[in-house]
């Protein structure tokens, strides 16, 4: 499955758009990862706890978001978007939103000129 960004696949001709498909994950940070998140603050520095969690989310949402467009037949999302928000009385769960269109896809061939 083809996922991308962009409105278009270079390369690739889209015979037809299947629907929008997107997926919503919401991941809980637990109280260690606040504490060492805090830590953080305190010091200054990159939370590396969070990023993983974040990671996580984001690529949980990926694979979602590529099951659903195999449900209706698609081969790639294009325009895909995400949308991050937290949740929760601090904040401390993380919701990933990802938003694409479900395309079906040819490869374009090229014919050279070998004369």
């Amino acid at each position: 499955m083809l996922v991308t960004t962009t409105n278009t696949l270079e390369g690739y001709t889209i015979l037809s758009y299947q629907g929008i498909v997107n997926s919503e994950v919401i991941i809980g940070a637990n109280v260690f990862k606040d504490f060492f998140a805090s830590l953080t603050d305190f010091f200054g520095g990159r939370s590396t706890t969070y990023e993983k969690v974040l990671i996580e989310a984001k690529e949980t949402a990926i694979k979602e978001l590529i099951e659903r467009a195999y449900d209706v037949e698609a081969n790639a999302v294009i325009g895909i978007d995400f949308d991050f928000e937290t949740l929760g009385d601090r904040g401390s769960m993380l919701m990933v939103i990802a938003t694409g269109t479900a395309v079906y896809v040819e490869k374009k061939y090229e014919i050279k000129d070998y004369t």
